[in-house]
C-alpha cells in the first residue's frame, strides 16, 4: 500500500511539474501546438515520423497571423520567428541581445566542436571572427581556384573512365556520393594542403574519417538535442560528438603540417597557411578585396569581423577552426551541389542554357577559368542562387538570448508583450521563408529567372538567407559559392546529365537525418558531351 501511495504521489508531482514547464507560452498568449510529456514538440522527430523541415513548416503555416510562435524541444521553450521586421531586429539591430548560438556540445569534452567559430560565445566569438575574417576575402578565394580546378579535373576524368568501362555510353551516379568525394578533396587541398583522390582511391583514410566526422545521423541529432535541453545530464553521461580517433586524426594532420611548414619555410596559399598567419597576427581585413562577391547569395562581413584583434590562440583552437571548415565545407556544400546536379538532370532546358553559357565563356576566354569568371557568368549565378533557395543546406538558424528582450506582442490582438528570457532561444526557419508563396510564387518550382537582373531586385530583404543573417552569418559564403561554380563549370563542360530509373521524381526528403537528403538517393545519368 505504501509503495502505491508513493507511485501515486510521484505521478501527481510529474503532472504538476510538466503542467508548469509547458505553461510558458500559454501564460503569455503565444500560439503553439500541445506538447507531449518530456518530448514536447519533437516527438515526431525522435520517432522519425517527420523531417525537421515538415515540423517547422507545420508550425510556420498554421498560425499565419502571428509574429512569432512557440515550440518545446523536450522541456525547453523555443520561439520560432515569422515576422521579417522582428528577424531584422534580432539578427542585426539588437544583435547584442542574441550574440550566441545555443550550446550543442560541452567545449571541455568536445573541444573540436566546442571551440570552433560556430560554438564560441561572447567576446571570444567576436575575437575569433575578427581573426578569421581576413582569410575569407575574395583575394584569398582567388588563390584557391586552381586547387579546386585540379580536383574537378580529377573527378571528370574518373567519370569518363567509368563511362568507358560501362560498355555503354553512360553511367548512373549517386550524386551525393560523387559530390561528397569532390567536396572532401577540395577541403583536403584548400584547407589541409593535402592531395587526396577520393574518386579513384574510394576508401582513403582522409575520406573515411572525414565522412564519419561530417555525417550527422540520428545518434548525433539526439546528442545535439540532448545538450540543448539537458546539458548537465549529457555531461554526466560523458557523451561526445566526435570520437577520440577523429580528434587525434585531425590534430595530427593539422599540427604536423604546421610544424613541417615552419621548419621548411613552405608557403602554400591555403587555410593552414592562413591560420598560421592569423595566429601570428599577420592577417588584416582588406575592404577592397572583400568588395568582389561570388554571386547574389554572398553575405558581407559586418563591423565585428573588421576589428583588429591581438589575441593568442592555442593550437587546439586552430585545429577546431580547421575541423569546422571541413564539417561545413563537406556537408553543406556537397548537399547544395548534389541538389544542383539533380535539378540540372530533371530540367534539361536550364541545363542546356547553362552549358551554352559555359561554352561561350570558354571560347571567349580561350579555355581560361579563374575567380574573375565567376563575376562574368550571370546564368550560372542564377542557377546556383535558385538551388540555394529551393534546397537551402541550412534549413534554419538559431540565436540564444543572452539578456532579457522584449519581442513585442505575438499578434495584433494580444494584450501583452512577450519577454524572451536570458538563456532561452529562438529559431529562424530559413526553409519556410524560402518556400513561402508570398515571397516566391510557385515556390517548389525550380526557376532561375527569379534571380535574373530584371527580377532579383524584387526579392524582399530577409526572405532569402542561404548563408544566414547579421554578424553571425556564414563566414565561408565566398568559398562555398566559388567551389560550387568551379565544379559546375568543369562538369557541364564535359558531361550531360539526365534522369535515370533511380532518379526520385518527384523528390521526397529522407527522414532519418536533419540534413537534406532525397529518399532513394540523388541519382542521375552522366554522358560525355560530344
Amino acid at each position: 500500500m505504501i509503495f502505491f501511495i508513493w507511485v501515486f504521489l510521484l505521478l501527481i508531482a510529474l503532472v504538476l511539474y510538466y503542467k508548469e514547464v509547458y505553461s510558458r507560452f500559454q501564460k503569455h498568449g503565444v500560439k503553439h501546438f500541445t506538447p507531449l510529456p518530456l518530448l514536447g514538440n519533437v516527438g515526431e522527430l525522435v520517432t522519425r515520423q517527420a523531417h525537421i523541415v515538415d515540423s517547422f513548416d507545420k508550425l510556420y503555416y498554421n498560425f499565419p497571423e502571428e509574429r512569432f510562435v512557440g515550440r518545446y524541444e523536450f522541456t525547453r521553450p523555443i520561439v520560432l520567428l515569422r515576422d521579417l521586421d522582428l528577424i531584422k531586429k534580432i539578427t542585426v539591430k539588437d544583435f547584442e541581445h542574441f550574440l550566441d548560438h545555443r550550446p550543442l556540445v560541452d567545449e571541455n569534452m568536445d573541444p573540436l566542436f566546442g571551440r570552433n567559430l560556430f560554438s564560441l560565445r561572447g567576446q571570444e566569438w567576436k575575437d575569433m571572427r575578427s581573426t578569421l575574417s581576413p582569410a575569407f576575402t575574395s583575394s584569398k578565394m582567388r588563390a584557391m581556384v586552381p586547387f579546386m580546378l585540379e580536383v574537378s579535373d580529377v573527378m571528370t576524368k574518373s567519370l569518363k573512365k567509368q563511362i568507358k568501362a560501362s560498355g555503354v555510353d553512360y553511367v548512373d551516379v549517386e550524386c551525393k556520393d560523387l559530390m561528397s568525394r569532390y567536396a572532401n578533396d577540395v577541403i583536403a587541398t584548400c584547407a589541409f594542403g593535402l592531395k587526396v583522390d577520393s574518386h579513384n582511391d574510394a576508401n582513403n583514410e582522409f575520406y573515411v574519417i572525414g565522412k564519419e566526422t561530417a555525417t550527422f545521423g540520428f545518434s548525433r541529432i539526439l546528442i545535439f538535442l540532448g545538450y540543448t535541453s539537458f546539458p548537465n545530464l549529457m555531461k554526466k553521461l560523458n557523451l561526445r560528438l566526435f570520437s577520440t580517433k577523429i580528434s587525434n586524426f585531425f590534430s595530427s594532420i593539422i599540427l604536423g603540417t604546421m610544424k613541417e611548414r615552419e621548419q621548411k619555410n613552405i608557403l602554400r596559399p591555403d587555410m593552414i597557411h592562413l591560420l598560421m598567419e592569423a595566429k601570428k597576427g599577420k592577417l588584416s581585413f582588406d575592404e577592397k578585396t572583400s568588395e568582389e562577391n561570388a554571386g547574389f547569395a554572398t553575405v558581407e562581413e559586418s563591423d565585428v569581423g573588421k576589428e583588429n584583434v591581438n589575441r593568442d590562440w592555442s593550437d587546439q583552437d586552430l585545429v577546431a577552426q580547421a575541423v569546422l571548415f571541413f564539417v561545413a565545407g563537406f556537408e553543406t556544400v556537397s548537399s547544395a551541389m548534389s541538389f544542383l546536379l539533380y535539378e540540372l538532370a530533371v530540367n534539361p532546358d536550364v541545363q542546356d542554357r547553362l552549358a551554352q553559357e559555359i561554352k561561350d565563356h570558354d571560347i571567349q576566354k580561350s579555355g581560361k577559368f579563374d575567380f574573375n569568371s565567376i563575376q562574368n557568368m550571370p546564368y550560372l549565378d542564377m542557377v546556383v542562387s535558385e538551388v540555394l533557395r529551393l534546397w537551402p543546406p541550412a534549413i534554419g538558424m538559431d540565436r540564444l538570448c543572452i539578456k532579457d528582450y522584449n519581442m513585442g506582442k505575438p499578434n495584433s490582438k494580444s494584450e501583452e508583450d512577450y519577454i524572451i528570457r536570458k538563456g532561452e532561444a529562438c529559431t529562424i526557419p530559413t526553409w519556410a521563408f524560402h518556400h513561402n508563396p508570398d515571397y516566391f510564387p510557385d515556390p517548389y518550382k525550380f526557376d532561375p529567372e527569379r534571380f535574373s537582373e530584371e527580377n532579383k531586385h524584387n526579392i524582399k530583404p530577409f526572405t532569402y538567407v542561404p548563408f544566414g543573417l547579421g554578424p553571425r552569418n556564414c563566414i565561408g559564403s565566398r568559398f562555398a559559392l566559388c567551389e560550387i561554380k568551379v565544379m559546375t563549370y568543369q562538369l557541364l563542360q564535359q558531361m550531360e546529365l539526365s534522369p535515370c530509373e533511380k532518379t526520385p521524381i518527384p523528390p521526397v526528403l529522407a527522414r532519418d537525418t536533419f540534413n537534406l537528403r532525397l529518399q532513394g538517393g540523388h541519382w542521375a545519368r552522366f554522358r560525355a558531351r560530344q
